[in-house]
C-alpha cells in the first residue's frame, strides 16, 4: 500500500464523505479523513492501514495548511481532494443572520479554496480535485440563500481553477449529489422530504455510495476538467439544464 494513491477528503467524518473514504480505501488507495471533530477517528480505525484521521478547520487557512501537511507527512504525497466539507444554515433573507451567512461561505467555499491552495503545490500530473456542489446551486429554493449562493460559488471556482490547473496536469471537476438522506438532511421535515422525492424523475431518494461511486470514477477520469457531473436521480433536468 505504500505506493498506492494518497486521497484527502473534508468532512468525512460521517455521511458521503465518509462513503467515499470507504470507496477509496476499498480500492486500495491511502485516505486522509479529515474533519472539525474528533469523529473521524473511529473511521479511520475501522478501515486500518492507509487510513488516519486528521482533525481540521478548513474555514482557517492555517487549519487547512495543516491537515495538508500531517497527510504529507504521513503518506508522503497526495493524489485526490475531496472538498466535501459543508454546514447549512436555512433562512429566508430577511431573517438568515449575517453570522449564519458568513459561517457557510466560510466552510463550504472559502473552505474549499483553503484546501486547494494548500494542497496544489504538492500535486503533480494526473492528480485530480473534486468539489461536492448542491442541486440547490443551480436552481432557486426558498429558505436556502446561504448555501445555495456557496454551492453555486463552488460552481464558478471549479471552472476557473479547471482552466488554471490544466498546465499542471490536475483535473478539477464538480461532482453534484442529490437528494441523499444523511444527517444534515434528516432535518428536513417528512412532507418536506416527500415533496423533493415526487420531483426525482427517478423516484427514489440516492444512497452515499452511489455518490462515492461516482467520485471515484471521476477521480480517475484524465480527459474531464471543468466538468459538472449530477448524481441527482435526474432532480436537476426536472428542473432545466445546467449550464
Amino acid at each position: 500500500m505504500t505506493d498506492s494513491p494518497v486521497w484527502l477528503i473534508t468532512g468525512a467524518s460521517r455521511g458521503i464523505g465518509a462513503a467515499m473514504a470507504r470507496q477509496a480505501h476499498e480500492h486500495g488507495c491511502r485516505v486522509a479523513i479529515v474533519a472539525r471533530s474528533d469523529a473521524a477517528d473511529a473511521l479511520a480505525i475501522s478501515l486500518g492501514e492507509g487510513a488516519i484521521a486528521v482533525r481540521a478547520d478548513v474555514s482557517n487557512s492555517a487549519s487547512a495548511r495543516s491537515a495538508v501537511d500531517q497527510t504529507i507527512e504521513a503518506f508522503g504525497r497526495l493524489d485526490v481532494v475531496v472538498n466535501n466539507a459543508g454546514v447549512h444554515r436555512g433562512g429566508r433573507v430577511t431573517r438568515l443572520s449575517e453570522e449564519h451567512w458568513q459561517e457557510v461561505l466560510d466552510v463550504n467555499l472559502t473552505g474549499a479554496l483553503n484546501v486547494i491552495r494548500a494542497a496544489t503545490p504538492h500535486l503533480g500530473e494526473g492528480a485530480s480535485i473534486i468539489n461536492i456542489g448542491a442541486v440547490v446551486g443551480f436552481r432557486g429554493f426558498p429558505g436556502d440563500v446561504a448555501y445555495a449562493s456557496s454551492k453555486a460559488g463552488l460552481s464558478g471556482m471549479t471552472k476557473a481553477l479547471s482552466i488554471e490547473l490544466a498546465r499542471k496536469g490536475i483535473t478539477v471537476n464538480l461532482v453534484v449529489p442529490g437528494l441523499v438522506l444523511t444527517e444534515m438532511t434528516s432535518g428536513l421535515t417528512e412532507a418536506a422530504m416527500e415533496t423533493m422525492r415526487q420531483q426525482i424523475p427517478i423516484g427514489r431518494l440516492g444512497q452515499e455510495q452511489e455518490i462515492a461511486s461516482v467520485a471515484y470514477w471521476v477521480a480517475q477520469s484524465r480527459y474531464m476538467t471543468g466538468a459538472t457531473i449530477p448524481v441527482d436521480g435526474g432532480l436537476l433536468c426536472s428542473f432545466g439544464v445546467v449550464g
